[in-house]
């Protein structure tokens, strides 16, 4: 899980509504759409100024996010001394045109409000930006940019409020009681979800180490029994995906990709039988006696972060990163997750972890029933996420997810048939 394969680029120049003309192909070697780091160090190099890209508008032969042929609007930061504007032939006009439920930042004058706003509270704040912006990831949920200050980088991160969770809120619910969990919010317009981060020194851990695992998913654990033993999890306004509330939200969701899905008759039929059983599977959960509280929502090893001088300056502490997931929700959630990028070895360590964990804050408590019986809530939980990610997103950005739904579903069938055979 830490790469993809490599890719082409091409791509659409434009320069304060100038179009400048294609660019490309040329091969990259991040696969990944949304990582545009070498894309744009590429451009800015042919162009002679900074590039950024402002969006996906097209990709060949390839799907679930890398590979193939991708194709990008790109703007200039400045105006080229080369290339000449010219008139757009009908296809790229409309590529590049105005489209419905399109991100903020998916705009040259959204990108440039949001490095403007950045570099005017960093500046208020006492940290000025000392050079050039650096854009590391851009697409459908988020963009994110490095910005160098005096004082070292850090990272603005733009995401949709709509749909996701007020990241800066939630870092300040779980630093208030593990302030080393989470990296340091140094501005936030969570209205508009925007949000400047100090930057966390160390590394992804794409491929977690069992120490890694032993020190991450025990220390998430704490910070979710203390917030729900409090009651801050609960009156915090987070969005609900409590079991009840998914389970009740799953017959809307079949009815739907009945008729957008590839999914087939006798696996809808399964589905919505699986479905009538949530609610008696959602009686048993709770049974497990582990509290709802706040879920981070994407407890992925590549959200989590290690290295020197974290932990509050004081050790190796892992960060856990990217909260725009989060609700409340029950925390097997969460104890799941790391399922699907770890090992056979990796999985047993992280599972065994986190129901100690739970077993040590909530003595009594079953976790390690709650993983055996939360598989397919789990995956229908992501379904109905992954249905949320595409009614919110312009359909050009539509690839990333298409699929994604009813492969979640084929998931949950998966899981539910040895608790069945059982």
């Amino acid at each position: 899980m830490t790469s993809a394969n490599g890719r082409t680029v091409s791509v659409h120049l434009t320069h304060g509504g100038d179009y400048l003309g294609p660019l490309g192909p040329f091969e990259v070697e991040e696969g990944w759409w949304s990582s545009v780091g070498t894309v744009t160090a590429r451009l800015s190099a042919e162009a002679g100024v900074p590039v950024v890209v402002v969006r996906l508008v097209g990709v060949t032969g390839a799907d679930g996010g890398s590979g193939g042929h991708t194709v990008y609007h790109a703007e200039a930061w400045d105006r080229p001394a080369g290339p000449t504007p010219r008139p757009p032939d009908a296809g790229t006009a409309a590529l590049l045109g105005p489209a419905e439920r399109r991100a903020a930042w998916a705009t040259p004058e959204g990108l440039r409000a949001a490095v403007d706003w950045a570099g005017r509270a960093l500046a208020a704040a006492g940290r000025p930006v000392t050079g050039g912006v650096e854009q590391v990831r851009t697409w459908n949920l988020s963009g994110l940019f490095r910005l160098p200050t005096a004082a070292g980088p850090v990272w603005l991160k733009v995401s949709n409020p709509a749909f996701n969770a007020r990241e800066s809120e939630v870092v300040a619910l779980v630093g208030g009681v593990d302030p080393g969990l989470v990296p340091t919010v140094l501005a936030a317009d969570p209205e508009r979800g925007r949000v400047v981060f100090e930057e966390v020194p160390g590394e992804d851990c794409w491929d977690p180490s069992a120490g890694e695992i032993t020190a991450m998913v025990p220390r998430l654990v704490a910070a979710q029994a203390a917030l729900a033993a409090d009651g801050r999890a609960a009156a915090a306004g987070l969005r609900d995906r409590t079991p009840a509330v998914l389970a009740a939200a799953v017959p809307a969701l079949l009815d739907r990709l009945a008729g957008e899905s590839d999914l087939t008759a006798a696996e809808l039929a399964a589905a919505r039988e699986l479905a009538g059983r949530l609610p008696a599977l959602v009686g048993e959960l709770a049974a497990c006696g582990i509290p709802e509280t706040l879920v981070h929502g994407d407890f992925h090893p590549g959200n989590w972060r290690t290295g020197a001088g974290q932990d509050g300056g004081t050790g190796d502490g892992p960060v856990a990163l990217d909260y725009a997931d989060a609700c409340l929700g029950h925390p097997v959630m969460d104890g799941l997750r790391p399922r699907a990028y770890v090992d056979a070895d990796g999985w047993s360590l992280a599972a065994a972890q986190w129901a100690r964990a739970w077993r040590e804050r909530v003595p009594g408590s079953a976790p390690e029933r709650a993983l055996e019986l939360a598989g397919p809530l789990f995956h229908l939980g992501y379904a109905l996420r992954y249905q949320e990610f595409l009614d919110h997103i312009e359909d050009s950005e539509r690839p990333y997810h298409e699929g994604d739904p009813a492969a979640e579903v084929r998931r949950a069938l998966a899981a539910a048939r040895p608790a069945a055979a059982g």
